[in-house]
């Protein structure tokens, strides 16, 4: 493939982490397109296109019209949508266009998104993304996996994304962000759940110092619990949809997927409780596990006092 500049790019999916791309690659003079579903949805189609203009991004209303003429596209949608959205994209694909795949999702889910694009002429990168998008933007660091990861890096660096190729083999990367994310996401999991327990006990002081005393450093008497329960509290859903993926991963390679399941199951249990009760949840330094801990605990015991009484 061609070392020419990245001069336009191609987002598909115009979430978070699209609209943080998208203006930032704006604000450095690419020219940026971009396509959702969302833009076709009545409820959502008036706020999409305000944020596509406050990013300078040209939102379109075709696949085939967002991706004319990128040299980079890339696919930013939901786990569950990645492969539908390459087979879908890959008739309009040309030669000399990359096509970089960043979602979070198995081995095998980007070992079918590159079957996928088998038929284009296209290049296949998998991308996976090691930390957080919203605080590092577009220095977020990835790893790169394909056959010609080492030359698409090189100019991927040049347009300011912080990649690394880690292998010419499609899964490569997934599969270190997914065991990564097994821990990570499982640490978020296990510490809700030890502190909401322990709240409803009085206990959470006493547990939190303890904690403190066996891994000295971490921050268990500081701001970790609050990071830890703020990442499930505003990604859950999409968490616990990365854990499932990281659960296939797991059963892929022979072995249960007991801790990533339950890790999903956890996720999974705060983001539908935010819903249920209908809670507003701070965000950044405002956030406070304990306050979120006695709302749901509130909210619960008068959903369940009627019950009782009937």
């Amino acid at each position: 493939m061609d070392g020419n500049p990245i001069c336009q790019i191609a987002l598909l999916g115009f979430g978070e982490v699209g609209g943080i791309f998208g203006h930032d690659f704006a604000a450095a003079g690419l020219r940026v397109s971009t396509f959702d579903i969302l833009l076709h949805a009545e409820s959502s189609h008036s706020a999409m296109l305000a944020k596509a203009k406050s990013a300078n991004v040209r939102p379109c209303d075709t696949l085939e019209a967002a991706l004319c003429g990128a040299d980079l596209v890339i696919s930013a949608v939901t786990a569950s949508s990645a492969t539908g959205v390459a087979g879908s994209a890959a008739p309009f694909l040309n030669g000399g266009q990359i096509y970089l795949d960043l979602n979070s999702v198995s081995p095998e889910t980007k070992r079918e998104i590159a079957s996928a694009l088998n038929e284009s002429p296209a290049t296949f990168i998998e991308a996976a993304v090691m930390a957080p998008v919203s605080p590092q933007r577009l220095k977020v660091p990835m790893l790169l996996g394909g056959a010609d990861a080492a030359t698409v890096a090189e100019r991927l660096q040049a347009i300011g994304m912080n990649v690394k190729p880690v292998s010419d083999r499609i899964g490569v990367a997934s599969a270190i962000k997914m065991c990564r994310s097994i821990i990570v996401k499982g640490l978020e999991a296990i510490t809700l759940e030890s502190m909401f327990t322990a709240r409803r006990y009085g206990a959470e002081k006493l547990v939190l110092e303890s904690l403190a005393a066996t891994y000295p450093g971490m921050g268990w008497n500081g701001a970790l619990p609050d990071y830890l329960i703020s990442r499930v509290a505003e990604h859950g859903k999409r968490r616990a949809a990365e854990m499932r993926e990281a659960a296939q991963t797991v059963a892929d390679a022979g072995l249960e997927p007991l801790t990533a399941l339950a890790t999903a199951q956890r996720q999974d249990w705060l983001a539908q409780a935010i819903a249920e009760f209908s809670l507003a949840v701070p965000k950044g330094k405002n956030f406070a596990w304990q306050e979120l801990a006695d709302a749901i605990a509130k909210a619960s015991s008068e959903t369940e006092e009627p019950a009782r009484k009937s």
